[in-house]
């Protein structure tokens, strides 16, 4: 999660953005989603308190939450460019810029309105991250971890090598099933 919650610049930064899109697709994966727990990843990525929010309100954000997976689970830059295309054709109002009425600095907003529901606004924000991601660093913005029957996202943007994992622990439990499957065949293949 951010380190400089108070920063808006921080808080706003795409890649901050793009996290958050990861942490609420994973929240709202749950069934059913835990609006307290939506509400507390909304506050770790810097959305002010209170949040309230309601089963309706939950209910459209996982079915926005579904539609950004798709992004995820594409095999290829083509592939996430051309799921963020239909999402903004088919899903986002026109590219404007608002300041919350002076509350906030000038930012990017894809959703209707500055006080749109919460599904919209996931939907909108994310898009906005995401796609920028792709621009910036002409790759998927991220993926799906690739431990079977794991189903979390994550961003795959940084230095280094693509993750392929959501986490040490998911890759440590595939290399260890892959080394005993090695040293089955192995065992199997010798004559008793």
């Amino acid at each position: 999660m951010p380190s400089n919650i108070d920063d808006w610049s921080t808080r706003h930064s795409v890649l901050t953005m793009a996290r958050r899109t990861a942490a609420l697709i994973n929240v709202l994966d749950d069934d059913p989603p835990d609006p307290d727990e939506v509400a507390d990843v909304l506050r770790a990525y810097g959305e002010p308190a209170p949040i309230d929010l309601t089963t309706h309100d939950v209910a459209g954000m996982r079915a926005a939450a579904a539609l950004l997976r798709e992004v995820f689970t594409a095999e290829s830059t083509d592939g996430a460019a051309a799921a963020l295309n239909r999402l903004l054709q088919e899903h986002t109002g026109p590219l404007r810029l608002t300041s919350h009425g002076g509350s906030t600095p000038w930012h990017p907003h894809l959703d209707d309105d500055d006080n749109a529901p919460w599904d919209e606004w996931l939907l909108a924000s994310s898009c906005i991250a995401l796609t920028v991601l792709i621009w910036d660093h002409q790759r998927p913005p991220g993926r799906i971890c690739s431990s079977p029957g794991c189903r979390i996202v994550f961003i795959t943007q940084g230095s280094g090598p693509e993750r392929r994992y959501c986490s040490r622990r998911c890759a440590t439990r595939e290399r260890v099933a892959a080394h005993r499957r090695s040293r089955s065949a192995e065992q199997s293949g010798r004559p008793e």
